[in-house]
């Protein structure tokens, strides 16, 4: 068993499961959190802010300890955590549960773990009479939209000082990754006319056209496959495309009326986010329309975009790269296929970086954990943070 000796390690392994102990599924406010999170940083006396959303059922924090002022180092954490609902756990997902070193529940990983080394380090930074500000910044919605902090990266520069580095830390086993691909997800409705099934030529059956819609889609992730990433970086290598439910229908014999797939596009960075639905829009309009509107002129289908999340492109040298490396102990970079905000940071021009502590095959999955190790290792890594910026 990990020597729980380490003040800082014992006190993030409390607010580990303080924090888990928030039910804070997208869905559901995570203002509860959000509230214990202040008190807990009035009781340090650091200076903070809440960044509500447009509802107000949710909110960002951004504290600072350091001077007050533009260049610092942002460390950033999402507060949201994916659905139990239909996942077998072993015990209740909202109380922590330690078995050997091994801290199960859900969030350990993804990504409250990081959440309570920030937290938990604050008095070691506050001790460390720091030159250079270190940032603590905690989100929400990162695992439906990843919005969560753009309210508060529109306020960098304005009233809130501008970082100059972002370290995001999603589970990357401390390691340092430069690049992740953009995600964009979409659902398309095809509408037909509901006919009796013996007489197809008095409706628009639109499970067809879905199917062949669906048929495409696969058709174009085969193309994406010989677009690999000629450096192998990324698992997989290339952009992927998904469909993930599709429903239609009322009864076999009726022509149905109305058929919708939920589907999405993984992009590597550099490859346009809109990629994919271009090339279904261009099939839609070509050959799909035609025979859905022969017998029914109204018949039609709309693709509507829930989401777009930009990637993260990789940028050698920078201050974010530089430092990361530094901090790990390490020369070598890696991509990971999931996104994250990182590419919200890079957009808004702020060096930026992922490092944090377990591992994403761990995440979204029931029994959910993330290793003692693995949360002093990330202690180090913040240690020799407060070193650097002293």
């Amino acid at each position: 068993m990990i020597d729980s000796g380490d003040a800082r390690l014992s006190a993030t392994i409390d607010l580990l499961g303080r924090l888990i102990s928030f039910d804070t599924e997208t869905s559901k406010s995570n203002l509860p959190l959000i509230d214990f999170v202040e008190d807990y940083l009035r009781s340090l006396n650091v200076p903070h802010v809440r960044v509500p959303n447009a509802f107000g059922d949710k909110a960002a924090v951004f504290a600072t300890i350091g001077p007050m002022k533009d260049g610092g180092v942002v460390l950033s954490g999402h507060t949201d955590v994916v659905p139990v609902a239909g996942q077998n756990w072993t015990s209740f997902p909202f109380t922590m549960r330690r078995e050997g070193d091994r801290l199960f529940g859900r969030g350990t990983c993804d990504m409250k773990g990081f959440d309570a080394l920030a937290l938990a380090m604050i008095p070691e930074f506050q001790k460390a009479n720091l030159r250079t500000p270190i940032h603590i910044m905690l989100t929400y919605d990162e695992e439906t939209t990843c919005l969560g902090p753009v309210d508060t990266i529109a306020r960098f520069g304005v009233d809130l000082p501008r970082p100059g580095i972002v370290i995001v830390g999603e589970p990357t086993m401390m390691t340092v990754a430069d690049a992740h691909k953009s995600v964009s997800t979409f659902t398309t409705v095809v509408h037909g006319h509901e006919a009796h099934s013996s007489k197809p030529h008095l409706g628009a059956n639109a499970i067809e056209a879905a199917c062949a819609m669906v048929s495409e889609l696969y058709r174009l992730a085969d193309e994406l496959d010989a677009l690999a990433d000629p450096a192998g970086r990324f698992d997989p290598p290339s952009s992927t495309i998904s469909v993930g439910t599709i429903h239609g229908g009322t009864a076999r014999n009726i022509l149905a009326r109305e058929c919708a797939f939920h589907w999405e596009f993984r992009g590597l960075p550099g490859v346009p986010p809109t990629w994919a639905l271009g090339k279904l829009e261009e099939f839609q309009t070509s050959t799909v329309l035609a025979r859905l509107q022969r017998y029914a002129p109204n018949a039609r289908i709309v693709t509507t975009t829930e989401v777009e999340v930009p990637w993260l492109a990789p940028d050698p040298g920078s201050p974010a790269e530089s430092l990361a490396l530094k901090l790990t102990r390490s020369n070598r970079t890696y991509a990971v296929s999931y996104a994250t905000e990182a590419g919200r940071f890079q957009q808004a021009g702020i060096p930026t970086i992922v490092c944090g502590p377990g591992s994403i095959d761990q995440a979204h999955q029931p029994d959910e954990f993330v290793d003692v190790s693995q949360l002093a290792a990330g202690i180090g890594f913040m240690r020799r943070l407060a070193i650097e910026l002293s």
